[in-house]
């Protein structure tokens, strides 16, 4: 069926109910996107930076925490958060909700038109979500937390596999 539409691409064989499942899969979800105020200050105020052209990259990793320590929000570890109890109660939850959470920016000092902000934005978070599950994996097993920063930092513009390669 593939072939007389003129469809193309890994999700060609499936009918579209099949797509939506397959596709979802690869998604990147809200929580692991880095949207609070607070945690990006301290990110960038606490966190690591490095630079692999064209992107700027600002990071902070938390390690595993001891049971009566004060966790990264600030609340005791004794405390349950609503996501663990979300996963006590059966609800499944991916491995990587927890392990990394990630924001990606383009400044408007390199690139005026937002439609080019967003372009890399989009090349970025495409690159990202590509090449995440390695990394999550690697992180929840180890029990260590990661926010990471991605920042377009040059003018020019550059080819998705560019982009690819720093992130």
């Amino acid at each position: 069926p593939a072939e007389q539409t003129g469809q193309e691409g890994p999700y060609a064989h499936l009918d579209s109910r099949e797509k939506i499942d397959a596709m979802s899969d690869h998604t990147l979800p809200r929580s692991e996107r880095l949207r609070s105020l607070k945690a990006i200050r301290r990110l960038f105020g606490e966190g690591h930076s490095g630079f692999v052209y064209p992107v700027r990259y600002v990071y902070l990793l938390e390690g595993p925490q001891q049971g009566g320590q004060v966790g990264q929000e600030g609340a005791p570890q004794g405390m349950v958060s609503q996501q663990e109890q979300l996963s006590a109660e059966g609800v499944k939850t991916p491995v990587s909700d927890r392990a990394v959470q990630a924001m990606f920016s383009v400044p408007k000092k390199f690139h005026k038109r937002a439609n080019r902000r967003n372009l890399h934005k989009r090349r970025m978070r495409e690159a990202y979500r590509l090449g995440r599950e390695t990394m999550c994996e690697r992180l929840s097993n180890s029990g260590k937390h990661l926010q990471i920063a991605f920042i377009y930092s040059t003018k020019e513009s550059h080819s998705y596999k560019t982009i690819s390669n720093a992130v």
